[in-house]
């Protein structure tokens, strides 16, 4: 298996070989990065976690939120904090993509392509943004999944868990 340093300046190492990398087997190479950093990475709990990861409709949003949180609490029944932070972050994106299809139909938040210079990074890089299209439906999944995502982001255990995972690894 793939082993990379990591780069103490970076929040989250997306150095390492994510494809063939397992971090239940080394967990001591995840870091939590910043809010939904490395989501769609880490195995194998990105495989566990995502194929229940829904928010079409506020019912499916509530199965899906609540699945999810299921995980959180197995993983913190297991002591695997890599696998609540995993979980946290994806109730934390169903929160932020089911809001963003609120606001925009299409998902798309700003007009135009990425200039090819800022592809993979975030932001507006100059576009404007467009207008918002209020969905009550997606707002509503976008309620379920927040509520959801503050109670795993609030638990205690976790809370003491990442601390001392930040403190240990950084």
């Amino acid at each position: 298996m793939a082993k990379s340093k990591p780069d103490p300046t970076r929040a989250f190492n997306y150095d390492l070989d994510y494809r063939t990398l397992n971090l239940r087997e080394q967990p001591e190479l995840y870091r939590v990065g910043k809010g939904e950093m490395g989501v769609l990475l880490v195995q194998p709990y990105k495989s566990e976690i995502l194929p229940h990861w829904r928010f079409k409709t506020p019912e499916i949003a509530r199965e899906s939120s609540e699945k999810i949180y299921q995980l959180f609490l197995d993983y913190k029944a297991q002591g695997d904090f890599v696998g609540m932070d995993m979980a946290r972050k994806f109730l934390q994106m169903g929160y932020t993509r089911s809001r963003r299809y609120a606001n925009h139909r299409s998902g798309q938040k700003y007009d135009g392509p990425v200039p090819d210079d800022q592809k993979g990074r975030s932001g507006a890089h100059g576009r404007p943004q467009l207008p918002r299209e209020e969905d009550p439906i997606k707002a509503e999944s976008a309620r379920i999944f927040y509520a959801v995502y503050l109670r795993a982001r609030e638990d205690e255990t976790y809370k003491r868990l990442k601390k001392e995972w930040q403190q240990t690894y950084g």
